[in-house]
């Protein structure tokens, strides 16, 4: 029953693609697989911010707990998203080892929860975490397409993404990993997923990290050489 859902979500994540295919037909292909990434960003968002926050139980008490059926539906949905979009980085290789590693893990983990029956609430946690600042990612993508990324627009996706990473994946995702490791009901195997989980987001909080540092340091040139600029003319018209 479970792998006829996965089918199921996995045919209609390729359907809504093809979809967008059609009606975008201007657009190229990862134009619409994004508009496929962000459609399940927020749909899995909502849909694990409510399983976390008001059906419960609470992730951070009740890790290795059994899946209940909403869990299990967030989850099925999102195995079929991942394996759509994992299938369709191989083909048109886009995506780098590292977001591969991530996509991968997500299966896994995924699965594994599927499998033993128990530990969907740390799972849709973790989705969570990590969905939640993928709108902002893919808004960053579309913008830069659409020649929006160098303005107000750019700089407070960006700014909104690099805190929402730093607060959410890496704090927050800290708390639920100590939570997991010091939880007697989840198996040895879910929490060394979890670990690895954690360990993948410190990779990106590096790489953001370097990214946030450029930016900066760009922005600041540009404004340093607008003040010398303004300066200039100003000299110039007094002298005038």
């Amino acid at each position: 029953m479970l792998l006829l859902e996965v089918c199921c979500c996995l045919i209609g994540w390729i359907s809504l693609y093809f979809a967008f295919c059609y009606l975008n037909g201007q657009r190229g292909k990862e134009w619409n697989c994004r508009l496929v990434t962000l459609t399940h960003g927020i749909l899995i968002v909502c849909l694990t911010a409510y399983i976390s926050f008001i059906d419960g139980p609470w992730p951070l008490t009740h890790a290795g707990t059994e899946n209940t059926p909403l869990q299990i539906l967030a989850l099925v949905v999102s195995l079929g998203y991942f394996l759509f979009d994992f299938g369709w980085c191989i083909c048109v290789r886009t995506e780098g080892p590292v977001m591969l590693a991530h996509h991968t893990m997500s299966i896994a983990g995924i699965l594994l929860a599927l499998g033993l029956g128990k530990s969907a609430v740390e799972t849709c946690a973790v989705i969570f975490g990590s969905e939640i600042t993928n709108p902002l990612l893919q808004a960053r993508w579309f913008l830069r397409q659409v020649g929006r990324y160098d303005s107000l627009w750019g700089d407070a996706v960006d700014l909104l993404f690099i805190l929402l990473f730093a607060l959410v994946r890496v704090g927050v995702g800290g708390m639920m990993l100590y939570c997991e490791l010091t939880s007697p009901r989840p198996s040895l195997i879910m929490k060394g997923g979890g670990l690895a989980m954690y360990t993948l987001a410190w990779v990106f909080m590096v790489d953001i990290a370097k990214f946030a540092c450029k930016k900066s340091r760009t922005k600041y040139k540009r404004w340093h050489e607008m003040c010398k600029l303004v300066e200039v003319n100003g000299h110039t018209g007094k002298t005038e």
